[in-house]
């Protein structure tokens, strides 16, 4: 049976997933969800216990993506799932740090980021899809860091893909800039806006919300507004489950650095579906918008002088994306009041649900928060090389200094790596004393030409910018 998608906001015809694969954001301004969520019973997630990762992906995505016959969707899973892509057939292995405390690492794709789990298997899809219903797409997306390179490595050569993505100028650490800024390929655009990442993604909604524009340009997303990036990040929180676990009878805790809240959301479809998660918690920077919900139930929109460079830079984000996802099931999928609440947002930059029975239900969910500063960075940094022999990069040690507030006796929690540390290079020189491991195939990468466009955030010339390079419908 086809899952069908519909808008958190209420006004999209529902459609299946290789529609909405391709759209981004709902014509209604809102995100696309599955009608209902999959479910899985504790005897078929038993079942899938001894499958490898590309057997597990299948499991769970052939849930999701229902319009793509099963034969196709599990070669193109086979395709991005390879020891050459990550390293290892493990693609997202686990590591005991110490009894009770796991480290799933994420970080062995091509940009040395998380992202590219779900971004890598994005880029197969879209040319499948655009091969098979003869068309074009035109990708704008925006990035705090890590998602742009990994889209844009996910894409670059592909068929019938053009790639625009708008980063913050000055605003990401030296070896992302050059990791995105030193691709050459003729479909990607990489463009500094001047400004931080809310700005980036504000523009990339306004183009998303003008539904012409969008369709003529034939305007698409690989932001985590893009389902099926959130779905594939399903796939590893079930993996994780069954390395830490010997059978379903226990729960497992996850903590996650967040910034647009994607990740984070992936593991609350994970326990929707009824994989046994105890507590998400939800590790924020200093820019801790999402802290704040989870503490007081009021969710304010930072603006540039409240939104801080920290030395987690992908996590210097005042505005998550995925949040109203989350929000549409906390208020049990009413689409009227997650429109009215957004409407809101919109006018007045913040919305309180503190004193409500949804906040009062809040604990059903296994959400937690909590926040890491500099100096936390810097000290788990040093403690996890002494501890465990490993180094981190810091939105990783976010995570893990958030994580200690809630470890529970019995319960493993699973903390998810973010990237490999030699991205953020400065502060592992603070934190060590020493440059961080460099992989061969990055050698030499900040030295390398690099290709941008500055712009102001101008919606009127990022337009034009687009119109340009792109062929109209």
């Amino acid at each position: 049976m086809n899952l069908s998608y519909v808008s958190t906001r209420g006004a999209m015809e529902p459609a299946g997933f290789s529609e909405i694969l391709l759209a981004g954001l709902a014509p209604d301004g809102g995100l696309v969800v599955p009608r209902d969520y999959p479910q899985i019973d504790p005897a078929a997630l038993e079942s899938w216990r001894a499958l490898d990762y590309r057997g597990l992906a299948f499991e769970v995505l052939s849930r999701y993506a229902t319009d793509i016959e099963p034969g196709e969707l599990r070669a193109l899973i086979d395709r991005t799932y390879t020891a050459q892509a990550f390293g290892s057939d493990e693609i997202t292995p686990v590591i005991e740090l110490e009894p009770g405390l796991h480290l799933l690492r994420l970080s062995n794709g091509p940009t040395l980021a998380f992202k590219d789990v779900a971004m890598q298997l994005l880029g197969n899809l879209f040319e499948y899809v655009l091969a098979r219903e003869g068309r074009e797409l035109n990708v704008l997306g925006a990035t705090s860091g890590d998602t742009g390179s990994a889209a844009e490595y996910a894409l670059r050569g592909k068929r019938n893909v053009r790639v625009f993505m708008l980063s913050p100028d000055g605003r990401m650490s030296p070896f992302q800039r050059a990791q995105m800024y030193s691709l050459l390929d003729p479909n990607i655009f990489n463009i500094a806006i001047d400004g931080v990442f809310d700005d980036c993604q504000d523009l990339v909604k306004a183009v998303s919300a003008d539904f012409a524009f969008k369709t003529r340009y034939s305007i698409g997303s690989v932001n985590s507004i893009n389902w099926a990036r959130v779905a594939a990040q399903v796939v590893y929180y079930f993996k994780a489950y069954f390395a830490v676990t010997t059978d379903h009878q226990g729960t497992v805790s996850f903590s996650v650095p967040s910034g647009n809240f994607g990740d984070v959301l992936a593991g609350h479809i994970a326990r929707m579906m009824g994989l046994p998660i105890a507590r998400l918690v939800v590790a924020t920077n200093e820019n801790d918008v999402l802290d704040e919900f989870f503490r007081t139930g009021s969710y304010r929109v930072r603006g540039l002088g409240e939104t801080f460079e920290t030395s987690s830079p992908s996590m210097d984000i005042s505005k998550a994306s995925n949040f109203e996802r989350f929000i549409y099931d906390l208020l049990e999928r009413d689409p009227d009041r997650l429109a009215s609440l957004w409407l809101h947002l919109e006018r007045d930059g913040a919305f309180d649900l503190a004193g409500s029975a949804e906040f009062a239900a809040l604990e059903r969910f296994g959400m937690v928060s909590g926040t890491s500063r500099h100096a936390d960075r810097i000290a788990t940094i040093r403690n996890t090389r002494a501890r465990y022999g490993i180094v981190v990069d810091t939105h990783t040690a976010d995570g893990l200094h958030v994580a200690q507030r809630y470890r529970e006796p019995g319960v493993p929690m699973v903390c998810l790596e973010t990237a490999q540390p030699v991205k953020f290079a400065a502060a592992i020189r603070e934190a060590l004393g020493v440059e961080p491991p460099r992989p061969e195939a990055v050698a030499g990468l900040e030295e390398r030409a690099q290709r941008f466009t500055r712009m102001p955030a101008d919606l009127r010339l990022l337009k034009r910018f687009v119109a340009e390079r792109c062929v109209a419908r």
